[in-house]
């Protein structure tokens, strides 16, 4: 099939191929906008001191031991331990319903938690909650001389997801995708002779005549 006959063949089943799309995307709306509730993400930020800073001799080399230790950190914040013993602090069974993100570059000692949820107050509480744990349990662990915190996570004022408009775009894609999927499956699956010229493909012989359609005639 050429590109003219899949366009050709999409005009026959128009109301399919933009009904469908349509659909898709108005589900996803409704259900974004009514299913699915505002979160919100708080960010704090955490900088590594380490022993070493204290008695620096060689730059260098402490610089490089202190962002493994940060990377360390880093693995830490993300454990068992850290975010059962937030939960512990803060009066919850777990931290299950809140996604939690570390990041850290590879040429810097600062660690960005960030902590998404449903209830803006709640996410910056777990966040500063989490790097007040991580801080003790490094130095009790790793015996790092501390983990600072830079910045205090504060309420969002505005929420961070779910991004509703990226949902219906790709729902609106999806639809049209099947729509396209199914018009061709459906012409493929169809072993109707349509035209002379599969006439002549199929018997390998000329069409010599045709009788005209007239409307109405006997």
């Amino acid at each position: 099939m050429t590109l003219l006959e899949l366009f050709e063949l999409l005009k026959k089943h128009m109301k399919l191929v933009v009904g469908l799309p349509v659909i898709c995307a108005l589900l996803v709306a409704v259900y974004s906008f009514i299913g699915m509730p505002n979160t919100y993400t708080a960010t704090t930020s955490l900088y590594v001191l380490t022993s070493q800073d204290q008695s620096s001799s060689n730059l260098s080399s402490d610089l490089s031991a202190s962002q493994m230790v940060a990377n360390d950190v880093t693995t830490l914040l993300e454990s068992k331990r850290v975010q059962n013993a937030t939960a512990d602090d803060l009066g919850l069974k777990n931290l299950s319903d809140f996604e939690i993100s570390v990041s850290s570059a590879t040429t810097s000692r600062v660690i960005e938690l960030s902590v998404t949820g449903t209830d803006p107050q709640q996410v910056a509480e777990v966040a500063n909650a989490i790097a007040d744990s991580v801080s003790a349990i490094s130095q009790d662990v790793m015996k790092v001389q501390a983990v600072n915190i830079i910045d205090q996570a504060v309420a969002p004022q505005a929420p961070s997801g779910p991004k509703r408009p990226l949902y219906v775009a790709v729902a609106c894609m999806g639809g049209l995708f099947a729509a396209v999927a199914i018009v061709v499956v459906a012409d493929m699956l169809n072993m109707k002779v349509r035209s002379a010229e599969e006439v002549e493909e199929l018997l390998g012989v000329p069409v010599i005549g045709r009788i005209p359609l007239v409307k109405g005639g006997r």
